[in-house]
């Protein structure tokens, strides 16, 4: 099954340092998903802080388990929303 997931930091300008210290941990967790196959792709975001990835997992408890296990989840910096994909009708074959 393939998901988009928006993960966006939380604003409090009081937890900028705590963020600041996880994003190592952050960049890892992403970089051993995607190396997996796991995380498709993974864009940052530009109005807000946070990332867009798109994954492909088993089902959608299996992908939250992931997302929730993100160092800044964790850590309660992260608002997360999951959104199930389904391939596009375009592509399907067309019957003449």
């Amino acid at each position: 099954m393939h998901f988009l997931a928006i993960n966006k930091r939380k604003t409090d300008s009081s937890l900028q340092g705590q963020v600041e210290e996880l994003l190592g941990a952050e960049a890892e967790y992403v970089r051993e998903y995607y190396a997996q196959g796991i995380f498709r792709s993974v864009w940052s975001l530009r109005e807000v802080k946070g990332a867009v990835i798109e994954m492909e997992c088993e089902s959608r408890e299996a992908a939250m388990r992931i997302l929730e296990n993100l160092p800044l989840a964790l850590a309660g910096f992260l608002e997360i929303e999951l959104i199930s994909l389904s391939p596009y009708r375009g592509f399907a074959a067309s019957r003449v």
